[in-house]
C-alpha cells in the first residue's frame, strides 16, 4: 500500500470550517450536526489523503500556481492543491456560495 501523503493545512481552512460550525451550533442551534461535520471533514479528508489526485479538478478564470482540486462533504467543498507528496488543503466553502466571487 502506498505511503499517504503528507497532510498540511492552511490557517484559512480553519477558519473557514471553526465558522461553518459555530453558524450550526450557535445559529442553527444544532451542535450534533456541527460535530457531525467536523467528523466528517476529518473522515474526507483522510480518504482523499491516500491519493488526493482523485478529487476533482477545479476550472477558474483566474490563474492559479498551482492546480486546486475538490470534494463534497455534505454541503461544503474542500479544496485542496497537491504539491509533491504534500495534500495542502486550504478552503472549506458553503456549496451554495458563488465560487466566482471568493479569492481561493
Amino acid at each position: 500500500m502506498p505511503k499517504p501523503y503528507e497532510l498540511r493545512y492552511l490557517p484559512l481552512f480553519w477558519d473557514d470550517l471553526n465558522e461553518a460550525v459555530s453558524y450550526i451550533a450557535d445559529h442553527l442551534k444544532n451542535p450534533q450536526a456541527a460535530e457531525r461535520l467536523v467528523d466528517n471533514v476529518e473522515d474526507a479528508i483522510l480518504q482523499y489523503q491516500k491519493n488526493p489526485l482523485l478529487g476533482h479538478e477545479y476550472r477558474s478564470t483566474r490563474e492559479h500556481a498551482e492546480q486546486y482540486r475538490w470534494f463534497a462533504v455534505d454541503n461544503y467543498l474542500i479544496f485542496y492543491v497537491v504539491l509533491g507528496d504534500v495534500m495542502e488543503v486550504r478552503r472549506l466553502i458553503y456549496g451554495a456560495r458563488d465560487l466566482t466571487r471568493l479569492v481561493l
